[in-house]
């Protein structure tokens, strides 16, 4: 059982940092070095704290096998001698599981900070957006310290009663299953989750795009949903574990940890893909035609040309270079060509990148407003026009 979690504990470890390295490529090539923001170095120290996190959940059951001052009767902990080996290891593995919870909260609510921080550039524009991320910011730090104090000081003074063999210290006292650690946990960390979905989900809810892109886009943003839905089961398998409650905390942290790692770096890794694929459809196209006619010829020398000059984001690529997919800006170097409606209000802009980005104002905004960046767009399509 052991050599099976150590197993799954490390592979999961890999695949976890494995994600990370593709993130930070992925934004590496897309914005370079110089232009990493806050949240690409956090994500950084994430990685560390994960391998920190697995290192202690596998010393859990290598070094003190499960065992910490949880599950025992009244007798068992009077004739215990501290001078038992036994002993040694409940205290030991007790303490363990004070820093395993520390490193399980931090991880957590580091790769939320992240995220939220990805969200602020993702809704620049907007202004009741940006006020939802500076909520954000300030309940992510209200609730880690809420949940740090709860793991650190609520079994009260002396800090040592959280590895206290005898008398028994009480549930509250027993890190492994402290059942005050367990409900502040998942409560505070759905009610963050929960607040950070919020935020970009209503905005792919609403905007008039494909179904299928609409789908791939909630699913993306809303992995949070999975994360909750590992926070209640792991708090659930705990309580429900009994003597092994220890080892059950360990090994269901790093499964969580491990969803949250992935999920959190979707958004950042998906256009590297959509990048790779989009490059292989088209080496594939090329070699397919060997002699192409000369209106293709022709294509493909403005298509070089227009290579040549900046780019401008695909509004749903979540790409980093340009991650302002709510707000469209109407600049005249970008603009290859426009098309107006019979009173004269811009209904689409043609950008070197061939993105249409189709815009909804209301009938008493003039285009002086539209022009003036005052009006909010509607994501409508993306594609080749």
């Amino acid at each position: 059982m052991a050599d099976n979690f150590t197993k799954e504990a490390f592979t999961l470890l890999g695949v976890g940092v494995t994600v990370v390295a593709l993130r930070t490529y992925a934004r590496l090539t897309s914005v370079g070095i110089r232009k990493f923001m806050l949240d690409d170095y956090l994500m950084l120290l994430a990685v560390v704290v994960y391998g920190l996190e697995t290192g202690a959940a596998y010393s859990v059951g290598a070094r003190f096998h499960g065992l910490a001052n949880n599950s025992m009767t009244d007798e068992q902990r009077r004739t215990l001698s501290p001078d038992s080996p036994e002993y040694g290891l409940r205290v030991g593995g007790s303490k363990l599981q004070l820093i395993g919870w520390s490193l399980y909260t931090l991880l957590l609510w580091l790769l939320k900070l992240c995220i939220n921080i990805f969200y602020t550039r993702l809704t620049i524009g907007l202004q009741h957006m940006r006020m939802r991320t500076r909520i954000g910011f300030i309940l992510i730090g209200i609730t880690y310290l809420a949940t740090v104090m709860a793991i650190l000081v609520g079994c009260g003074a002396p800090f040592r009663k959280n590895w206290q063999i005898y008398p028994d210290p009480g549930n509250h006292c027993q890190p492994a299953i402290s059942k005050m650690d367990l409900f502040f946990t998942v409560v505070l960390n759905v009610l963050t989750d929960a607040y950070l979905l919020s935020i970009p989900l209503p905005i792919f809810w609403s905007a008039r795009i494909d179904p299928k892109k609409k789908a791939w886009l909630l699913i993306m943003f809303g992995g949070g949903i999975f994360v909750m839905m590992a926070g209640i089961l792991r708090c659930a398998l705990i309580l429900t574990a009994g003597a092994r409650g220890a080892q059950q905390s360990g090994s269901w942290a790093v499964r969580e940890t491990f969803v949250a790692v992935v999920i959190g770096n979707l958004p950042m890794i998906h256009p590297l893909f959509a990048r790779t694929i989009t490059k292989i459809s088209s080496s594939l196209s090329a070699s397919r035609s060997s002699k192409p006619s000369k209106m293709e010829g022709s294509r493909s020398i403005s298509l070089k040309a227009f290579s040549k000059k900046p780019r401008t984001a695909n509004p749903l690529s979540v790409s980093s270079s340009a991650e302002q997919i709510i707000e469209a800006r109407y600049k005249k170097e970008n603009v290859a060509a426009s098309r107006q409606d019979p009173d004269g209000n811009v209904r689409a802009i043609h950008v070197h990148s061939q993105t249409v980005v189709g815009f909804n104002p209301r009938e008493e905004r003039d285009r002086h407003d539209l022009e003036g960046g005052q009006s909010q767009c509607v994501i409508s399509a993306v594609g080749d026009t």
